[in-house]
């Protein structure tokens, strides 16, 4: 979990801090990193998103393509399509290749949030394979809708990754409302799901705000596997195994139990099926 401290703008300069922490990741013998949030470009864009986009065949879709020969890579950055819209996108290398991109399906556009104004919103959640386990990513605010969750483990996925930018609302007596939000969220997700649940936060300050880090990750079991610090950057190993969702399932059997006629016929009753 690599929760670094993006250049507002500055792709460029993303690229390095990436590359150093994809360097040090390997040298550990990770299988996988995970960065923030546009974490090529920084947050608070606003009219900078066209500028810092990057279409499929950009060289730095290729030099992420070469590093995932030796590690797999999930990234966050804008997105362009062949029709110019322009996306919050995560991107998942394995291999020497480009896997899968998400693209974010909740824009937020509420208190200091405006991504709607610039960006165009996905419309999808798609499962796919990291190193060989059914997984799905999520890019912050899709995470605490229902449906993404729900679609998800229709899908059968076994591993959720969330990547976000997080900014530091509210002070509760210990901590940040905003983290307590995200810690008992991730928590609902990893036991009621019962996957495994890494979830990556960046840190620093744009035009103000303040964000708080903490990334973390919970498994199945609702075990805290892994965390980072608060508002520092910071980066830390998580180890999840395929055989703590077996030992979930067995214990709480809510995926074999979840019946979908229930929603189909709510959705016949009211007319939209």
């Amino acid at each position: 979990m690599s929760q670094i401290k993006p250049y507002l703008g500055n792709v460029e300069k993303n690229l390095e801090l990436h590359e150093a922490e994809i360097n040090k990741a390997i040298s550990e013998k990770c299988d996988l990193i995970v960065f923030p949030e546009l974490s090529l470009t920084g947050y608070y864009l606003r009219d900078l998103v066209s500028e810092v986009s990057i279409r499929l065949n950009s060289p730095f879709i290729k030099i992420f393509e070469n590093y995932s020969e030796s590690i797999a890579i999930i990234i966050g950055f804008v997105l362009e399509d062949e029709n110019h819209n322009f996306f919050n996108a995560a991107a998942y290398f394995e291999n020497g290749l480009l896997k899968h991109i998400h693209k974010k399906v909740y824009l937020p556009n509420y208190t200091m949030f405006e991504e709607s104004r610039y960006l165009a919103s996905g419309s999808e959640f798609v499962s796919f394979d990291i190193l060989g386990q059914k997984s799905g990513i999520l890019i912050c605010e899709d995470a605490l809708h229902l449906s993404s969750l729900y679609v998800y483990s229709l899908q059968g996925v076994k591993n959720i990754i969330i990547i976000s930018n997080s900014p530091a609302r509210g002070i509760n007596k210990d901590n940040f409302y905003s983290q307590e939000l995200w810690y008992n969220s991730i928590k609902f997700i990893a036991t009621n799901m019962t996957v495994n649940t890494v979830f990556v936060n960046r840190v620093g300050v744009e035009d103000g705000i303040t964000f708080w880090g903490g990334s973390i990750c919970i498994n199945s079991l609702g075990e805290i596997v892994a965390r980072c610090d608060l508002i520092n950057e910071s980066n830390t190993i998580a180890v999840i195994e395929e055989s703590v969702i077996r030992r979930s399932r067995i214990n709480s059997p809510f995926y074999r139990d979840e019946d979908l006629s229930v929603v189909k016929n709510y959705l016949q009753r009211v007319g939209l099926l």
